[in-house]
């Protein structure tokens, strides 16, 4: 073990300033977090952190990584205090953490909107896989849940904690690489939403216009069932959203699954590609493949949308353990039948933008012979 004078207040606080902040992932440093930094004379270190709000929902994970940091030096006796910043620090932290500028400011994103015609077949999960799977690939991107009466991507993520507030704009929580957003954040866990419709649509409006998402490459909407008001709202304040449209084998889903590809004509929405989930049924002992649901269903969705298959998910024990444990199987089961075929649906997945057909373009005319 290093004697504590092998390490200075000066090299300790530089360590410590060089850590994220797992919310802002900026620098301690950047956003002014470390207050103090004290070694007594016999060696123990005292460091304390104002966070940027009272009762982070982070702070032992701060904590954890201080004290991780300041061993690192050679001292091996830490103790780590935490006060709040005040609101011209929280400025300053703001200032460094969120840019003025939000969704937009940058090049566009792509948006791609997974949809299915009904409940229960598996549309979140295939959202919140693709969303890890491209952000695997190097991709930048965020998850907008707004299947509002049925968010399930806290559960499908293992975040519970709301996001923070800085400079009147919502930083997206990070998990498995991706920022997420969900009124899922804002209510008790099983709580439900009895909200009407001009209250979720100003909740939906908050999530894409005050959220400060960065620039993202890819941004995946993970619209309610159906073809509701809901689901008509988010398509009006991302109007490039393309629609990928989820299905299961049987001709329920499929049939109306064809509605949500009737209102993405309707509306002059481009779209993606089909995703038939629940293709088949592999046994966990001997790996054999049941149709369970039938077979087919995804493959005519496709031709009667005039748009590609994208891929055929399986069902395998795997998937529904990583729903259960909070990280998406593309993360916990990478060789499972489910995680291959995900994570090659995100692959082929490519932006397809919306026609002119119907768009409001914002031009104004000018006289030809100005004066």
């Amino acid at each position: 073990m290093k004697s504590a004078s092998t390490a200075s207040e000066s090299q300790v606080r530089r360590v410590v300033g060089d850590l994220l902040d797992p919310e802002l992932h900026h620098t301690f440093a950047a956003l002014q977090m470390v207050r103090e930094v004290r070694i007594d004379r016999r060696g123990r270190a005292s460091v304390r952190i104002a966070l940027t709000t009272r009762g982070c929902p982070m702070t032992e994970n701060i904590r954890a990584a201080v004290v991780q940091a300041v061993r690192g030096t050679g001292i091996d006796r830490v103790d780590v205090s935490f006060d709040v910043m005040s609101e011209e620090e929280r400025q300053a932290a703001a200032d460094v953490a969120v840019p003025v500028h939000g969704l937009g400011a940058a090049p566009a994103p792509a948006v791609y909107a997974i949809a299915s015609g009904k409940g229960g077949v598996g549309k979140s999960t295939v959202a919140a896989n693709l969303a890890v799977a491209l952000a695997t690939h190097g991709k930048r991107v965020g998850l907008l849940d707004a299947d509002v009466w049925g968010y399930s991507v806290p559960q499908l993520f293992g975040v519970r904690h709301s996001p923070v507030v800085l400079n009147g704009r919502m930083l997206p929580v990070r998990a498995h690489g991706v920022s997420l957003m969900s009124l899922g954040f804002f209510v008790k866990e099983n709580e439900p939403i009895v909200w009407r419709g001009p209250m979720l649509h100003k909740a939906l409006s908050q999530f894409v216009t005050e959220t400060h998402w960065g620039d993202l490459d890819v941004l995946v909407l993970d619209l309610p069932p159906g073809t509701g008001d809901v689901t008509l709202s988010v398509l009006e304040l991302l109007p490039d959203a393309a629609l990928v449209a989820v299905t299961t084998p049987q001709a329920a889903a499929r049939t109306v699954a064809s509605r949500v590809g009737a209102m993405a004509r309707e509306v002059h929405m481009p779209i993606a590609g089909v995703v038939e989930n629940m293709a088949e049924l592999i046994c966990a002992h001997c790996g054999s493949q049941t149709p369970l649901f039938g077979s087919g269903g995804g493959e005519e969705l496709a031709r009667e949308l005039g748009t590609p298959l994208l891929g055929r998910i399986p069902l395998d024990v795997q998937l529904r353990q990583a729903g259960d444990a909070g990280v998406p199987v593309v993360l916990s089961a990478p060789r499972s039948g489910s995680a291959l075929t995900l994570s090659d649906i995100a692959a082929r997945l490519r932006p397809v933008r919306r026609p002119l057909v119907g768009r409001q373009l914002g031009l104004t005319p000018v006289s030809s012979n100005p004066r």
